[in-house]
């Protein structure tokens, strides 16, 4: 559906909010401050004074409250021909985390999202996550799970992970493994909804993401667009890296308490220094439990 989206100052907010009173819908969505359907339009209102339209003539009604519409549609125009029109639309954003650090899990998150719920996932604070510190994500990811928003996320435990990597599985198979299931969690609780596509944060070219998902007998969904850095792209991307990053954060937590000490995100020296640590205290063997042990990582920390 066409829309158009325009920031107002809280004065104006209240101006709208009179001139819709009458044309005011019953329900509601969380963080607004109203819904209304108005000379062919739907405007949705808020409370950080954005405001969008959706409709057949939504640019001509926001025009009555921003005048300088004209030369930003055209902008937003310009932009939106770069990019892939599936990002205007419905669609499954897929990204994960934890694969660049030595200990913890792999995450994955996928997160599906209409235009209007996308425009919700904004004003909660979703953006790309690498902006953020982990409070942040946190406290955002709390607000996330509290709507109406379809989501999946899928763990790699370090035991399976270190197992797999014994079966010579690469990092890139294990992810292309997890993206489809947790875009298949996704379509499972859509029932009957067909999004307009797939949007992946690219870790590999396309056709060796098919070939890894066929080799774990799976068949790979199809209209999957693959952009890199598309966190910063997509809205279902970014919240969907948000919540990779925080189910990461908590079993992190997890197995900082198993370990008796908070661990070291990455893979830095102060990483090695842990691992010789937990291995003079807990044995080599330990690490298979917590820890990505083909990593160099481990080789540094027992020399």
């Amino acid at each position: 559906m066409s829309q158009t989206v325009i920031k107002v100052d809280q004065s104006t907010l209240k101006k709208m909010e009179q001139s819709y009173q009458p044309y005011q819908l019953n329900k509601q969505p969380p963080y607004t401050v109203f819904v209304a359907k108005h000379n062919g339009c739907t405007i949705t209102a808020y409370q950080s004074g954005k405001v969008m339209f959706q409709g057949d003539r939504h640019s001509e009604e926001a025009g009555q409250w921003d005048k300088n519409l004209k030369s930003s549609s055209n902008e937003t125009s310009n932009r939106s021909k770069q990019l892939p029109e599936v990002l205007n639309q419905d669609h499954i954003g897929s990204d994960e985390a934890g694969t660049g650090d030595y200990f913890g899990p792999i995450t994955v998150g996928a997160v599906y999202a209409t235009a209007k719920q996308q425009e919700l996932l904004r004003e909660l604070g979703v953006k790309d996550s690498k902006s953020m510190n982990d409070d942040t994500i946190t406290r955002i990811v709390k607000d996330i799970v509290k709507t109406d928003i379809t989501y999946s996320t899928v763990t790699l435990h370090n035991e399976k992970y270190n197992q797999l990597k014994k079966q010579n599985w690469s990092q890139v198979q294990m992810k292309a493994w997890m993206h489809h299931h947790a875009i298949q969690h996704v379509f499972n609780k859509l029932d009957h909804v067909s999004p307009s596509g797939i949007v992946i944060d690219q870790f590999c070219q396309p056709e060796v993401y098919y070939n890894k998902v066929r080799a774990t007998k799976a068949k790979p969904h199809e209209n999957i667009t693959f952009l890199t850095k598309a966190e910063s792209k997509s809205t279902c991307v970014a919240a969907a890296s948000m919540l990779a990053r925080y189910r990461f954060v908590k079993e992190m937590d997890q197995l900082s308490k198993k370990v008796g000490f908070s661990l070291q995100k990455g893979a830095s020296p102060k990483v090695d220094q842990q691992i010789k640590r937990i291995i003079n205290s807990k044995g080599e063997a330990f690490l298979n439990q917590i820890g990505k042990v083909h990593f160099a990582n481990t080789k540094k920390a027992k020399s």
